[in-house]
């Protein structure tokens, strides 16, 4: 079966609805927990460096308030601003690329869900953008009401804001876990009941691998995954590439080291590894733009993108 993705639409006409609460929301994750404090999250991966977010940071890029703000998001410090801005003086077409992530991210929502899939699992979901209808969650209740769909991310703003999005919703549940323990995360769907893995389940992976380091093992993660899901279960990832403008990747490494939005930039062929397993739909691993419409102009961040079936 070979999925197949209709256009984006206007990638920029879409922006992001400014959450409420947002001052309320970093006081209380600062004021009861402290600003270095851990809320249950690992607070490192095995290979010990500390690229969990702890607490709030202001003074460090954080890869989900980066997107939000790329996305046209109001959920975002003045780092973070200035970071993108930096990068599209390199790029210009910074925020176009990150709407065709999006725009993926959406229409494999919409083509699982019209196959019948009525569980999705969103790794790494990163700070909602608003109710309407710019989130997965929104694509794919209107396509199967009363869909099962679990939010998952490690950073605590993030959980915090998801469950003030996600609060009057009974079908979507946030859990705050890192991938980077695939058996945890996994375990914790099972035995809290959030999702059945005995059916199709649709898995969710836009932006995530691009963050974890070759010594985090994500080939190892993947395959966790995989032999977790279902037969008929989707897979949906993205990955940026090391074909992006060398300017471009200077840039990004230089301002976000040692920050959650540090990318890790691989070949095709890498890429191509944490698919093994899966049955790859066509058009295969191309720059996303393939996914959506032929005729998208490329971007000087190449991200590849796949959709695959177990």
């Amino acid at each position: 079966m070979t999925a197949h993705y209709p256009a984006g639409g206007t990638l920029g006409a879409e922006e992001g609805i400014p959450l409420p609460g947002t001052a309320a929301l970093i006081e209380q994750l600062t004021s009861e927990h402290g600003p270095s404090a851990s809320l249950d999250i690992m607070t490192a991966p095995a290979s010990g460096r500390p690229r969990t977010p702890v607490g709030v940071d202001a003074g460090k890029p954080n890869a989900a308030r980066l997107w939000n703000y790329l996305l046209g998001g109001k959920d975002n410090y003045g780092v973070d601003q200035q970071v993108a801005e930096r990068m599209r003086a390199v790029a210009p077409d910074m925020r176009r690329a990150a709407w065709y992530s999006r725009r993926f991210l959406l229409k494999a929502v919409e083509d699982a869900a019209k196959a019948g899939i009525r569980q999705f699992i969103d790794i790494g979901a990163g700070i909602p953008l608003s109710t309407g209808g710019n989130d997965p969650h929104d694509v794919a209740e209107k396509i199967q009401p009363g869909v099962s769909f679990t939010a998952i991310d490690y950073d605590p703003m993030v959980f915090v804001h998801c469950n003030a999005m996600y609060n009057h919703t009974p079908s979507t549940t946030t859990v705050k876990a890192d991938i980077r323990d695939p058996d945890a995360v996994i375990n914790k769907l099972r035995m809290r009941g959030m999702v059945d893995f005995t059916q199709p389940t649709a898995v969710l992976m836009v932006g995530v691998l691009d963050y974890v380091t070759d010594d985090e093992d994500p080939a190892g993660i993947m395959a966790r995954l995989r032999a977790a899901l279902a037969p008929g279960s989707y897979l949906a990832l993205t990955h940026a590439s090391s074909g992006t403008c060398r300017d471009l990747m200077a840039r990004i490494d230089a301002d976000t080291v040692g920050s959650t939005a540090e990318s890790v930039w691989r070949t095709s062929e890498e890429i191509d590894e944490f698919l093994d397993g899966f049955n790859v739909l066509r058009p295969g691993l191309p720059p996303v733009q393939a996914w959506l419409d032929g005729e998208l102009r490329p971007t000087r961040l190449e991200t590849l993108a796949a959709v695959g079936r177990v």
